[in-house]
């Protein structure tokens, strides 16, 4: 497993701030799901526009992924993002 530090640093040399950027977030279909989600963002982003967001629900209805698309000003910006998501109860997965 690589070091998350690392990773960060070479998303940072990859990425041209600000930059849109897509995050894809997974969990179990839920009621509140997105609307919860949308909310960790908007904590980040407080410009976000929530009408963009992608929603696909699983074949057999259990999951549900999102995909939104949040204007990332810096690294430390997008990794508090990720990890705020990633604590979040609701979540499985972000990507």
């Amino acid at each position: 497993m690589s070091d998350p530090a690392s990773t960060w640093d070479r998303i940072e040399r990859l990425l041209e701030f600000p930059v849109d950027f897509p995050v894809k977030v997974m969990g179990r279909q839920a009621e509140g799901f997105a609307e919860s989600v949308v909310d960790r963002v908007l904590v980040h982003q407080p410009d976000f526009d929530p009408t963009g967001v992608s929603v696909r629900h699983s074949s057999g209805g259990v999951w549900v992924s999102l995909t939104l698309n949040v204007r990332a000003h810096s690294r430390v910006q997008l990794q508090a993002l990720y990890e705020d998501l990633s604590r979040h109860p609701m979540v499985r997965v972000v990507l």
